[in-house]
């Protein structure tokens, strides 16, 4: 497997990309105005004690207020104060008190209308291995999966640890010896006893200590053995990435490229980032699978799409499931969907086959860097699994709800549209005294108004006893439409042409009746074309000679 990391350098952002042999697996974005909080260490005030949700609201000195569960508060040598009991206790009022200083550290971003998550359980991570000062614990971490490196490892742990302190093993630590791991350690060891220098003289609220920056944070979290290559086309971060290189210990200093240019665009990733974004994701045989999220949970459906198979149902379910597994993995990791994940796969009577579809998607996870649980297939079929919700997903990165729908994702039918505007039209007809109204709508909305030939429109003015001019507006959003009252000399000027205009528009379709005229539109406004069919989808030059309200005339130049 090729393993490339590509990294887009802007002026107020830093996008950095995983590409497993050419395909976009991961996404990492720094903008200037919105850094990243998460691993950041702040001094807090407890604001408010809320015993009915075991939780607390702790100021850390940012917009909102962070949000402190009682599981995440369990009394330690971070508190600034002794007035807890100890850890048995599991009310929040006995843990926490308002006005009290707490030292926190943010495990989640803040999203939407909701403040961090934080923990009082504090850790520092390195290159090798993460420090936990106020836990006397050695861990090592569960991707080394042989057994005896993890035994090497944790002695090695045990011997280089502080007294009263913990430290967990990295999964990028195997192999690696003594050495480094005492000198990874003694770094962070470093960065803990500055933060409580100033844990004693920093008034909160406050920040302590601010993770490392997200090009720094990718030579210590992504730069594994099989990175083949990191490609930069900013010779500044360039630099930025050999230094922190240097200071955590890295030893692929070669594998550092400057290309000048869009790197992106360049190794054909834009558009697969775009299309991380579709709701529908094509698979390579025809099939597809759909991705809903929501604020409660992920759900995932599995379709056959346009692949029927060579062989029986079964089996033609059964590879359809298998490469769904796959893509939704990485859709996982791409998306960085986190939460309660329920993927709905075509029904398979095999339990074997189901089998093979729990293996599959739990070997495709083991990719991800982002801790995943499958917790297994419901009673109707329904396969549950959690991954772990640290930042903010790619949608809330890069995505804000639809101003026009408010998140719906579906707009109203044209027709919808039409009814709705006939009924303001007449509402407002019989509370004015002009005689005519102004219609503005998107060009498709006004074709609606106006019908076939103006016939609709004709009824409408019947029924109101009032001109009524239609002009379509190609800005206009589909659901925008304005009504107004005018006189008749400002109706005039509404005409969008008059008699003996020469224009140049392309005749759309033939008129019903002989079908020998054909039918162009301006802005949604008629044009009937003499002898005008022959010339469907082509674009040719007429002159106006009969100009309604509703439609005109024109005959080809």
């Amino acid at each position: 497997m090729q393993k490339e990391l590509l990294v887009d350098v802007q002026e107020e952002q830093i996008l950095v990309t995983v590409v497993e042999n050419g395909i976009l697996m991961e996404v990492y974005l720094e903008r200037e105005f919105n850094k990243r909080i998460v691993g950041n260490i702040y001094l807090g005030i407890v604001k408010n004690v809320l015993p009915g949700m075991q939780a607390a609201f702790v100021d850390i000195g940012l917009e909102r207020n962070a949000f402190l569960f009682v599981e995440d508060a369990v009394p330690s040598k971070n508190m600034l104060d002794d007035s807890f009991k100890g850890p048995h206790q599991v009310s929040i009022c006995d843990v926490l008190k308002e006005g009290q200083q707490i030292l926190v550290q943010v495990s989640k971003e803040p999203v939407g209308s909701k403040g961090a998550r934080v923990t009082t359980n504090i850790t520092i991570p390195g290159r090798y291995t993460v420090l936990m000062p106020y836990v006397e614990y050695v861990g090592v971490s569960r991707r080394i999966e042989n057994e005896e490196e993890r035994d090497r490892l944790k002695k090695i742990a045990s011997r280089v640890k502080s007294k009263n302190m913990g430290m967990i093993v990295r999964t990028v630590a195997e192999g690696a010896g003594e050495k480094e791991l005492e000198a990874d350690l003694q770094n962070l060891q470093a960065v803990w006893a500055k933060i409580e220098k100033r844990l004693t003289r920093d008034a909160a609220p406050r920040v302590l200590y601010k993770d490392l920056g997200l090009t720094q944070r990718m030579v210590r979290d992504l730069l594994d053995e099989k990175v083949s290559r990191i490609i930069v086309n900013c010779p500044e971060v360039k630099e930025q990435i050999l230094e922190a290189m240097t200071l955590l210990d890295c030893q692929h200093k070669f594998r550092v490229v400057y290309e000048e240019g869009d790197v992106l665009e360049k190794y054909s990733i834009l558009s697969q980032l775009d299309q991380a974004f579709n709701k529908r994701v094509w698979l390579k045989s025809g099939a597809y699978i759909v991705i809903d999220q929501t604020e409660a949970l992920t759900a995932i459906d599995v379709n056959t799409g346009k692949y029927i198979g060579k062989d029986d149902l079964q089996s033609t379910v059964l590879n359809t499931n298998l490469q769904a597994a796959a893509e939704i993995a990485r859709q996982l990791r791409l998306r960085n969907i986190g939460g309660i994940i329920i993927i709905d796969f075509i029904d398979m009577e095999k339990p074997e086959h189901k089998q093979l579809v729990i293996d599959s998607l739990e070997k495709e996870l083991k990719n991800d860097k982002t801790k995943t649980s499958i917790m297994g297939i419901t009673s109707l079929g329904l396969v549950e699994m959690t991954r772990k919700k640290a930042r903010m997903g790619l949608e809330s990165l890069m995505l804000n709800d639809c101003p026009y729908c408010e998140g719906k994702g579906k707009l109203l039918s044209i027709e919808t549209i039409a009814l709705r505007t006939k009924k303001k039209i007449r509402n407002m007809a019989g509370r004015t005294l002009q005689s005519a109204l102004l219609i503005k709508a998107n060009p498709m909305v006004a074709s609606q108004i106006i019908g076939s030939n103006g016939v609709s429109l004709k009824r409408l003015e019947e029924s109101t006893g009032k001109t009524i001019v239609v002009k379509g507006e190609e800005s206009f959003h589909l659901e925008h439409v304005e009504i107004r009252s005018i006189s008749d000399k400002e109706m005039e000027a509404y005409l969008p042409v008059k008699e003996g205009d020469v224009i140049d528009i392309k005749v759309e379709e033939p008129q019903s009746g002989d079908g020998k005229d054909g039918i162009a539109r301006l802005n949604g406004y008629v044009i009937s074309i003499i002898n005008g069919s022959p010339f469907v989808g082509r674009e040719v030059k007429v002159k106006i000679i009969k100009a309604y309200r509703t439609y005109a005339r024109g005959q080809i130049i």
